[in-house]
């Protein structure tokens, strides 16, 4: 999927529950959250990747420890392992993750559908495959209205001495 997909994440989050938040770009999670993988008391394995979407994002150690022990692992350390991006307050839960998400929708979309490919090729082939795709998916955004409205915007700033201004993106 292009878009950037924002989880927002309360209460329990195990099993097929966290393999599809671990799916997501962007993971908040309430204060109370508690993520982990049951299929180990199940005597199965992660169906959906999440050992090694774990894995991914906090190392092999962590991942296999967390798979082989059910535990259920609590949303700060979750973050500090960096499987997460951030830990709010229960009840500002939607309200965070909501704003975070219109940030985002109403940003440069194109740009962002960029980024997420990059980091699919990276994540795939490491540098080199990232850096043999670059070109071939940032060069076109300099055709874009989005990106000619950015470097003139940024271009005056710069010229008046101001800071950039915030912008409204198209998507075109």
């Amino acid at each position: 999927m292009p878009v950037p997909v924002i989880a927002a994440v309360q209460g329990l989050c195990f099993g097929g529950g966290f393999e599809l938040a671990l799916r997501a770009d962007v993971v908040f999670a309430g204060q109370s959250a508690r993520f982990g993988h049951p299929e180990q008391t199940l005597g199965l394995t992660t169906l959906l990747g999440g050992i090694y979407r774990v894995a991914a994002r906090a190392g092999r150690a962590r991942a296999f420890e967390w798979a082989l022990t059910s535990e259920q692992v609590p949303a700060h350390v979750m973050a500090d392992a960096g499987v997460i991006n951030r830990v709010v307050p229960d009840d500002e839960l939607f309200t965070q993750s909501g704003a975070f998400a219109d940030r985002v929708a109403f940003g440069p979309t194109l740009a962002h559908a960029a980024h997420k490919a990059l980091l699919h090729s990276w994540a795939l082939g490491g540098i080199a495959s990232a850096d043999r795709d670059l070109f071939d998916l940032s060069v076109p955004l300099f055709a874009t209205q989005d990106a000619r409205t950015g470097l003139e915007s940024a271009a005056a700033a710069l010229r008046a001495g101001k800071p950039r201004p915030a912008l409204d993106f198209h998507g075109c």
